[in-house]
């Protein structure tokens, strides 16, 4: 098994709870969260691109509760 390189962004304060990102097997990618290192998501690349573009536009911006 080849060791995960999870990078993190330079705009990230050292104490800061930050997400991190890494390169998977199979064009996927995966995302924790530096405080809960152990828990990992793992996307594709397309998936990822959409939800970031949703983001951006403001498709989140009003989601409530469970």
């Amino acid at each position: 098994m080849t060791p995960v390189s999870w990078r993190q962004s330079s705009y990230c304060q050292e104490s800061a709870s930050c997400v991190n990102v890494a390169e998977g097997e199979r064009d996927s990618i995966m995302l924790r969260e530096s405080e809960q290192p152990e828990v990992v998501l793992t996307t594709t690349r397309t998936r990822l691109r959409t939800f970031i573009r949703a983001a951006k536009a403001g498709q989140f911006d009003h989601v409530t509760g469970p």
